[in-house]
């Protein structure tokens, strides 16, 4: 009883903690504009067990990809495991999914083993960033804080299969005569350990669950929100070809009026700004977009061809950028506050934006199918609508369209002097 009412304790304030940050991002949330509507469900599903579940775009490394491929469906696996020792935790009952027979083996067993292998990937994993010093892995976004971040998050996945490891073989050592489940990896290490590690049990179980407790609120400030965020964030995916840029609604409502001689503007409504210049500006999409980011992949910025031949532009910066932007402005602009900050230009550069060749590749090989070419566009449209700040040479072909009606330098009667002669 004492174990239960510990466990509900502990239960308790871990919800009340996850509580306050997802009120949190919400309110975050709310500060944004509305995104495309979610339609089309079947094939939401169809695309999320493909990229999402599948680990499709992930292959596209195949060594790495299928290292990380595992943990994720590792992860799944033990995710179960880990639903079971709450209800045995919240109502002092000991593997209550038992009955469910062969699946529960098929389960427990397949969670032993993946325990195995995510300590074993996760340690190259860390080496891996911190020997190799793989050039994808920095930039001028990726900060100390990052790096540190990202080993703080893999030294708490290993722990968590340490300690389920540790629990199976105190569970399996003190059922000598038969237990619930099957243990591949645990009854190996028991018969080679050779005495009785029951006392492990009970210590185990305890340091397995409160870690998930203690990563689960942390997670929401880590840039490794991916966890909980990369499934839906792929589920309401822009399911649009790449290169299918939305107009903005706020423009076709002007060119309407414009057009309508009826019509007339309605002086109580809002004037809408004309694309991003800050993150009140971006669509709720966008937001969660950067929350799912990894930060750490950096498999956009590695394709990104600006990036390849040295200009300033990383893809991968834009989001982690809108994130911290958010974090700094979020809790201010909820008290209807603000810093004098924007997005643009405090956070990411005319130059960054401009160097966009709008080609989707970074969209293409992101994971978790974030589309970095759409905010890209909509923080230029700000640029070319509201301030008329557009490169030297656009705007000289902008001036062209409106006198001669095409980007070149020629009048309407002179289109056709190269026929001549």
């Amino acid at each position: 009883m004492t174990k239960q009412i510990l466990f509900i304790i502990s239960l308790a304030i871990t919800l009340g903690i996850f509580s306050f940050s997802v009120k949190r991002l919400w309110a975050f949330f709310k500060l944004t504009k509305p995104s495309y509507p979610i339609n089309n469900i079947g094939a939401r599903i169809s695309h999320t067990l493909d990229v999402a579940f599948g680990q499709t775009k992930i292959f596209r490394k195949p060594v790495i990809g299928l290292m990380h491929a595992l943990v994720f469906w590792g992860f799944l696996v033990i995710t179960l495991g880990s639903i079971e020792i709450v209800i045995d935790g919240a109502f002092g009952l000991e593997r209550s999914f038992a009955f469910t027979g062969w699946f529960y083996d098929v389960v427990m067993g397949s969670g032993d083993v993946f325990a195995l292998l995510i300590i074993v990937f996760i340690k190259a994993f860390s080496l891996r960033r911190s020997i190799l010093r793989i050039k994808r892995f920095s930039g001028v976004e990726m900060s100390s804080k990052s790096y540190w971040d990202a080993q703080i998050a893999l030294g708490f996945i290993g722990l968590l299969m340490l300690s389920l490891l540790a629990f199976n073989v105190g569970y399996i050592s003190n059922h000598p005569n038969g237990y619930e489940g099957v243990y591949p990896v645990s009854a190996v290490l028991v018969d080679i350990i050779n005495m009785n590690l029951g006392w492990i049990q009970e210590p185990g179980w305890w340091i397995h669950i409160l870690l998930i407790f203690v990563f689960a609120n942390y997670l929401p400030y880590s840039k490794h929100f991916h966890v909980f965020l990369s499934v839906p964030n792929v589920f309401l995916a822009n399911l649009e070809p790449l290169t299918k840029y939305p107009n903005l609604e706020s423009i076709t409502k002007e060119v309407k009026l414009m057009l309508d001689p009826e019509a007339a503007y309605d002086e109580n409504e809002e004037v809408a700004r004309f694309g991003v210049k800050d993150v009140q500006d971006v669509s709720w999409k966008n937001y969660m977009d950067s929350l799912a980011c990894t930060q750490c992949g950096g498999r956009c910025t590695d394709v990104c061809p600006a990036n390849i031949t040295g200009k300033l532009l990383s893809p991968r910066k834009i989001f982690v950028d809108l994130r911290k932007r958010m974090d700094d402005l979020g809790p201010l602009a909820v008290k209807g506050k603000e810093d004098g900050k924007s997005l643009l230009r405090d956070y990411i550069t005319e130059e960054e934006l401009w160097a966009c060749t709008t080609c989707n590749a970074c969209a293409q090989e992101c994971p978790i199918d974030i589309s970095h070419p759409n905010l890209i566009m909509d923080m230029r449209r700000y640029l070319v609508m509201e301030e008329a700040a557009a490169p030297t040479e656009l705007n000289a072909m902008f001036s062209n369209i409106e006198n001669n009606g095409a980007p070149w330098q020629f009048s309407k009667e002179d289109r056709l002097k190269w026929t001549e002669g």
